[in-house]
């Protein structure tokens, strides 16, 4: 597992802030010790320590500046105009999320396709916000104002749209493999696909729509699906492969990293249980190969699962020996 992955390190603004602090000062009185990933840096990584005599400021040690300009510097350069560009508040009492922020980001980019087929707070909270539940943004009133300033609107509306299909992609000039992503952790960091010559198609859920649009001079390109390693996910991957066989195309599935993260079903959020009642829960061994079967049936039997957005991109393009 990727310590340094956004989706892994968990940190908010405020941390994001003091860490540039020291990068600019060497110091820094903001108490954000206690959290896992700054431990990590202090424990284990020796970047950053308190300072002798006064264990309240943290003194920013030999390595942490190179660390920081290849970890920190680019995103919270990024995140500080992007603030200022649309008036958005981002003093150190701001609870974003760095996940968070980056949700934003494409948000912005995504504005007009969001605005279009605009939800219900609760469904744009569950599909944009994935994982952090449909109330997520009702309860974080800062991130909420900031969606609706973004999206030059006052209120969402109280019904969906008769027809909801987003449709997000992740453009190549020169594709040479499109990943469809269940979710939308992928979409969140697009300088990763487009340096790499990868196309990236949202397909979340059951998003049929973006199957059936999927180019045919594309269909000749390796085509794989990254998802969610639970039941859900799984079954989607074999629905999908089957309609992409209809149209003579063959779909790859990528199977994670062995260090992978292993969450329980039972995990906040997560609605997606393996059916212990049927062979390999009632998915279809002919769409796996073996070693995938074996993390599946490992997973079936002690009842987890493997989130995407737990994994990065390029990590997992290098796990599978996918040539770009």
């Amino acid at each position: 597992m990727n310590r340094d992955s956004i989706y892994n390190r968990k940190l908010s603004w405020r941390h994001l802030k003091a860490l540039h602090e020291l990068f600019t000062k060497g110091v820094t009185k903001s108490k954000i010790r206690g959290h896992s990933y700054i431990e990590y840096l202090i424990r284990t990584k020796g970047l950053i320590k308190p300072k002798i005599g006064n264990l309240n400021i943290l003194e920013a040690q030999r390595g942490f500046a190179a660390f920081y300009e290849l970890n920190f510097k680019k995103h919270y350069d990024l995140f500080i105009n992007f603030f200022n560009s649309y008036g958005i508040e981002s003093d150190a009492k701001r609870k974003y999320l760095e996940e968070d922020i980056f949700t934003l980001l494409f948000i912005s980019e995504h504005q007009e396709s969001l605005r279009k087929e605009l939800s219900t707070i609760r469904t744009f909270s569950a599909t944009v916000f994935k994982g952090k539940g449909s109330k997520y943004l009702e309860n974080n009133i800062s991130l909420k104002n900031a969606v609706c300033q973004i999206l030059s609107i006052e209120e969402f509306p109280e019904k969906d749209p008769k027809n909801l299909a987003w449709r997000f992609v992740v453009d190549s000039v020169t594709p040479s493999t499109i990943v469809l992503c269940e979710n939308l952790a992928f979409l969140k960091l697009p300088w990763k696909a487009k340096e790499n010559n990868i196309e990236l198609w949202y397909v979340g859920g059951n998003n049929i729509t973006i199957i059936d649009d999927i180019q045919p001079s594309k269909l000749s390109l390796p085509i794989y699906y990254s998802c969610d390693w639970d039941y859900h996910g799984l079954k989607i991957y074999s629905s999908i492969k089957e309609k992409l066989k209809v149209k003579g195309a063959d779909l790859k599935l990528l199977s994670p990293p062995s260090d992978s993260l292993l969450l329980s079903v039972n995990s906040p959020n997560h609605n997606s249980e393996w059916n212990h009642s049927k062979p390999l829960s009632g998915l279809n061994p002919e769409d796996f190969n073996n070693q995938q079967l074996n993390l599946i049936k490992a997973l079936i039997q002690k009842d987890q699962w493997i989130e995407e957005e737990s994994n990065d991109l390029l990590e997992l393009v290098c796990f599978n020996k996918i040539t770009l």
